[in-house]
């Protein structure tokens, strides 16, 4: 099956992964918020097959939220948009896409020392959440 994704639809799984990695670097702005968001963008840009080719550029002009509360209330829907688009096309790029976005949240929280902080975690867990809400 060819999957055919839209300018739209390419932008929802920008906004979506590369948010859900702004996500954790303002969940982890107490430690380094910078590191976070270098680890995460590695991996994202690391990703293969269809997802891959649409997550090699951050989503331009997107206007994030000033707060986290506000950047979550764009991203959180839009991860879900995300995987519902690409079930509906194919699944296993859906499967592709979540993994993707899983290994940028681990990659952004894996920057502290030890353990993530409770926040870090929260925020993972709320990223997890959205992604199976499909």
């Amino acid at each position: 099956m060819s999957v055919t994704l839209t300018d739209q639809d390419k932008l929802t799984l920008r906004i979506a992964a590369w948010g859900a990695v702004s996500l954790m670097s303002a969940a982890g702005a107490a430690g380094s918020a910078h590191k976070a968001a270098t680890e995460g963008s590695i991996a994202l840009t690391s990703a293969t097959g269809l997802v891959g080719h649409v997550l090699t550029k951050a989503p331009k002009g997107v206007k994030y939220g000033k707060s986290t509360a506000a950047l979550a209330d764009q991203v959180l829907p839009a991860l879900t948009a995300a995987m519902s688009l690409l079930k509906q096309q194919e699944p296993a790029e859906a499967d592709n896409f979540r993994r993707t976005v899983i290994v940028a949240v681990e990659a952004s929280a894996r920057t502290h020392q030890g353990e993530p902080s409770p926040t870090m975690a929260e925020m993972a867990r709320k990223i997890t959440e959205a992604l199976d809400a499909a």
